[in-house]
């Protein structure tokens, strides 16, 4: 969705902006050169949102700071959610987004706004291999095809990247919304009792930061016990200690991913599968213990389908930068 009625030439530096709930990652960015990425970070910052009053003070501190943004009057923002009427829908900001604000506030030529993982799907395309690690052991190589980008962060984001006539198109998707589908009894108890804190329980309500402290709080009620951790760090420093509800709850998460990855999968026909930092990164050393595979893969018939699909972690911090730079760079040459 756009905020100009055509987007610029893109040979200038301009800024591309990485924004969730939690941080906000900002980078002065440039096409890259013959030899080089397809985008080159000149310079990145990355911010704690609930520091600040609005992504205006954000971008005004990032242009200000060390001649980073000098002349740079053109921002693309990455974030979760859709444009409605100039404004960003998104449950999880701590501010609300106006782009004509922005651009006002600002003394911007050019505002544009992409999904995040709309974003994370561009950027996934530009990724060294070093940026990611394999999640399915012996499952290296993929058919040509759809390719899906999810992440929990402080939301669950996904998005498709279907190849289309020599280039790419991608879907952004908020499967994060979805209705949350239990596989177990287990699970069955905490979706009981997620229901009684509201009639919508959402898979991001359990597969995102806040989701794994949601499950914590969950099984500490079912089974009588009073919550003490209160953030996903602390659940997940507890469950490397032995804490046996903690444990309980990161195991249940990465399970719990492993069947939203499969159940996308079979939904979009992805040949390979990218995550997309969030949470997970700190997250991985458990997901050999838990079900994350075996939900992965649990779904009937489309078993020997979803057993050729190809999984990996991508750990970049730009990674979010890098995809609504290079969206805009791919859209700016065919303005």
């Amino acid at each position: 969705m756009s905020a100009a009625s055509k987007l610029a030439p893109a040979a200038a530096p301009f800024i591309a902006a990485d924004v969730g709930g939690t941080h906000t990652r900002v980078g002065l960015v440039r096409a890259g050169a013959a030899g080089e990425h397809a985008v080159t970070v000149l310079a990145h910052r990355k911010y704690v949102c609930a520091d600040y009053p609005s992504l205006s003070a954000i971008l005004a501190d990032f242009l200000a700071g060390a001649g980073a943004g000098a002349g740079a009057d053109r921002v693309a923002i990455a974030c979760a959610g859709v444009v409605l009427d100039d404004a960003v829908i998104n449950s999880n900001l701590p501010w609300r987004i106006s782009l004509s604000e922005l651009r006002r506030e600002l003394g911007l030529r050019e505002v544009q706004f992409i999904n995040d993982f709309q974003a994370a799907a561009h950027a996934a395309q530009c990724m060294a291999p070093g940026d990611s690690t394999l999640l399915t052991p012996g499952v290296t190589e993929s058919a040509p095809g759809p390719v899906l980008v999810i992440g929990p962060g402080t939301g669950l984001g996904a998005a498709v990247r279907i190849p289309f006539r020599g280039a790419t198109v991608v879907l952004p998707t908020e499967s994060g919304h979805t209705a949350f589908a239990p596989g177990n009894a287990r699970e069955i108890e905490i979706l009981r009792w997620m229901r009684q804190r509201g009639a919508h329980v959402s898979t991001e309500h359990l597969v995102s930061g806040p989701g794994l402290v949601n499950l914590y709080d969950a099984l500490c009620a079912i089974d009588g016990a009073a919550p003490s951790l209160r953030a996903p760090a602390a659940i997940t420093q507890a469950a490397r200690r032995g804490d046996a509800t903690a444990r309980e709850a990161v195991l249940t998460f990465c399970a719990l991913l492993g069947g939203v990855i499969g159940d996308l999968t079979v939904v979009s026909g992805a040949k390979s599968v990218f995550i997309a930092g969030g949470i997970l990164p700190q997250l991985k050393d458990f997901l050999d213990a838990s079900e994350f595979r075996e939900r992965l893969l649990n779904k009937g018939a489309m078993r020997p389908v979803l057993e050729r699909v190809p999984v990996r972690l991508i750990e970049n911090e730009q990674l979010g930068v890098i995809g609504a730079a290079s969206w805009y760079l791919e859209h700016a040459q065919g303005a």
